[in-house]
Order: structure tokens, then sequence, then C-alpha cells
């Protein structure tokens, strides 16, 4: 049965308010509509991806994130295109039986594979998107995390192979290529659909600043695209991090990414990211779903590390 969005989030119980978008040029109408609130198995805290926790896919290792005080993993989809291997209703079911035993949620679903076979020309990517909403119903994760980097990266690149920064002021701003954007539009314009009638909202994750992902949602037109936020990504790329948490605003993030390019040990000397900003940044905007770390800790220190890159979160994030 088709339902809309007013419909589900009434389903699972969740407040509603105006869902309006305002245009292009006004982005602060963005930030002002209601979130869109996805139904999770579990309270939102410190989940980690799964390729910092291991092999993907892998449920065995479910145990081990709740060994290092995780209560979530962000499971992907496959490991390459012949191996999509939460097709497979096995999987899923004992994805399932150890996260209940050990107190671990699948909050998303990642698209890792975005990054070598992108969704701008690759026809094969729709079938793989409609699979991670399968999944992620299967799994009751509230998103899918859709990656644009390396082969998939949506910026222009000029004779010379380089990314051309428009920006004339103190944060980047990066020209697109509008060939591969129009192209991931209309994809995901099919494909919205599908993902507003299970309830599971599309994250933008990729190289380019919060406005432009915005005027992407906005093209789509569909609150059920929203973006998976990755501070250190952002950091990286020259962009204002806690500038861009407030202009997207609560109901236009799904989740958020916390690594730091410089340390594997979150906020520890050296860091390059201002976790303590992004925080803040958070914090105002009403922020209150999952964090997920996108590091491992020092080689062999996995459990330590997590631990302590957990700790840091909670403290840090203000997650109880």
């Amino acid at each position: 049965m088709t339902m809309d969005r007013r419909s589900f989030l009434k389903s699972t119980g969740v407040a509603l308010g105006a869902t309006s978008v305002g245009s292009l040029g006004g982005m602060a109408a963005c930030s002002a509509a209601s979130p869109v609130r996805t139904s999770y198995v579990g309270t939102p805290g410190i989940g980690i991806c799964d390729w910092n926790l291991g092999p993907m896919c892998d449920p065995e290792l479910i145990p081990t994130a709740a060994e290092a005080d995780l209560t979530g993993i962000q499971v992907s989809l496959g490991r390459d295109p012949e191996q999509i291997l939460l097709r497979d209703p096995a999987l899923r079911r004992r994805y399932v039986e150890l996260g209940r035993q050990h107190g671990v949620t699948f909050h998303s679903i990642a698209l890792g594979m975005f990054n070598t076979y992108p969704l701008a020309e690759e026809p094969r990517c729709a079938v793989w998107l409609i699979d991670a909403i399968d999944a992620a119903v299967a799994l009751s994760a509230g998103n899918v995390l859709m990656a644009f980097f390396g082969d998939g990266d949506l910026r222009f690149r000029d004779d010379n192979g380089d990314f051309v920064n428009e920006s004339e002021g103190e944060f980047a701003s990066f020209r697109l290529d509008g060939e591969k954007v129009t192209s991931v539009v209309e994809t995901l314009k099919q494909v919205v659909p599908r993902a507003r009638d299970a309830g599971v909202a599309l994250g933008l994750e990729n190289t380019i600043t919060g406005a432009q992902n915005l005027e992407i949602i906005e093209m789509v037109g569909s609150e059920w695209l929203q973006i998976y936020y990755d501070v250190g990504n952002s950091t990286g790329n020259g962009y204002d991090v806690p500038g861009e948490l407030r202009m997207i605003g609560n109901d236009r993030l799904c989740e958020v990414h916390l690594k730091d390019w410089n340390t594997p040990l979150l906020g520890s000397e050296g860091a390059m990211v201002d976790n303590a900003a992004a925080a803040a940044a958070l914090s105002e905007i009403g922020y209150e779903r999952w964090l997920v770390l996108e590091t491992s800790g020092r080689q062999d220190h996995f459990l330590e590390d997590t631990r302590a890159n957990v700790a840091w979160a909670k403290e840090t994030f203000g997650v109880v």
C-alpha cells in the first residue's frame, strides 16, 4: 500500500509539523521545515561503519561491536557487484537474531559501491539502491547512505583533472559536473517513491557543499532525500562544518559520520576537526539521531580505542 509521509509518521507515532521547503535562493526555509522521522529499533546512540569493524556484511562481528560499547552498526549492502550479500534472507535473519541478542541496532545501510560504480553512470546502481531500501526495511534501518567519492565524485574536473574552487571567501565551493548531477537527479526521482513508501530516507554523502546538496534535494523534490553528513570529509574539503549543519537543519540530516583525518583517537591532540563546534551546531538544531564512527582506532587496538571514541563522542555530543 502506498503511504504518504503524514500517514507514515502518524502510524509510527511521530509528531508532525510544517513541511514546506523554500526555493533555492532561500536555504533558510529548508532548515525551518520539520524533520522526517524514520522509525528505528532502539534508541539512537553511537554506531560504527561495518568496514571499520572488520569485513563488510559479516553479522558474526556483532558481538565485537557490543564488546566495544557500540550500540549500532551501519551495514554495507555488499562488497562488490558479485557479492550483494544483504540480498540473502538468511543473512538478514542472522543480523536480526544477533542484534537482538547483543543489543545492537542496524541504523543504516551503506552503498559504498557507488564510489567505484557511480550512480550517475552505472545502470545497475538503481537496482542496488532498491536492494538497499529493501534491506533497510528487513533490518529496521532508517536510511540508506549513497556515497559519491572516487569515480562517483560530482565535482567538475578541468583539463588537468583538478577540481575548480569557485569560492573567493574563507570556505571552499567547487564547481559541479552538471551532466552527472542531472543524471543522479533523474535516477533519484525514479527511486525516491520506493524509499518514501518504505519509510527509508536516502542520504547523500559526498564531497560537495551543504548548499549544493540542498539544491539537489530541491531538484529531486522529496523530503525523503536527505544529507548524510561527514564532519571529517567536510572539514578536509574546506567547508564551514558548523555553519553548514545549521543551514542544513535537523529536517535534512539523516545521520552523521564522525572521524578525523589526523588521528584515529577522536578529540586527541592534533585533531583536525572542530568537533566541539559541530556538537554545538547539532545541539542548536535539535539533532538526536545516530552518530557513526568511521574509524577503527589504532592498529591492533580496536577494542581499547573504540571504547575511548564511544565515550568521547557521548561526552562531546551529549549522547545519553
